[in-house]
């Protein structure tokens, strides 16, 4: 049963308290939308889901059901339950910001995942220092021949795609619907038509 379900619209973050035990449902709606996903302990926001120690584990680059997301300190603190998306995911690309729009020629701010993840917790009383790496569930990443990293969009979640991710430890989680919009070869992060809404539920 839904204990909480919050609405994420497109571009922008929100952040909600996930207890131990307590699984987080994620959904793209309308299809091919990117979900950059961060969670920090709820005791202590210097420790959050780290993909580059997750990847040592792992030993892959994509997120997969059955793995476990661990932190910075090497500790357990999400397990990925349900993929119900196609498993097209990223942990490779950080988080966008406004200097990485000015590279793309971007005239002024700019809605990006940086500053989502801030404000998101912000709304909450915290403060953070350090934007860590996300995983981006519905993001396709491919690793060319030479190590070249490809987007490709047209092969994003379909509309209705979700995961469930399970919490190991009291959590607070941020969730950002990408705001990519730029128009670039090789490098789209969203659907063609835009970023769209998120959903977001936390089951008992």
């Amino acid at each position: 049963m839904d204990a909480t379900t919050v609405n994420v619209p497109a571009g922008h973050g929100r952040a909600l308290e996930v207890r131990a035990g307590r699984r987080l449902r994620l959904e793209t709606p309308q299809g091919g939308q990117v979900a950059d996903f961060f969670a920090f302990r709820a005791d202590d926001l210097g420790e959050w889901v780290s993909p580059p120690h997750t990847m040592a584990s792992t030993r892959c680059v994509h997120p997969r059901q059955g793995d476990t997301f661990l932190s910075n300190r090497r500790h357990p603190l999400v397990t990925f339950l349900t993929d119900a998306s196609g498993g097209i995911h990223d942990m490779l690309i950080p988080a966008c910001d406004q200097v990485r729009y000015e590279h793309f020629g971007v005239a002024g701010p700019h809605r990006n995942c940086a500053e989502n993840v801030s404000e998101a917790l912000r709304e909450l009383g915290h403060e953070i220092v350090v934007v860590p790496q996300p995983v981006n569930f519905f993001m396709h990443i491919e690793v060319l021949e030479g190590g070249r990293l490809q987007t490709q969009s047209e092969a994003a979640a379909p509309p209705g795609a979700y995961v469930v991710l399970g919490a190991l430890e009291d959590l607070i989680c941020v969730i950002s619907a990408c705001p990519f919009d730029v128009v670039t070869p090789g490098w789209s992060i969203n659907a063609p038509s835009g970023p769209t809404d998120l959903t977001i539920a936390v089951l008992d």
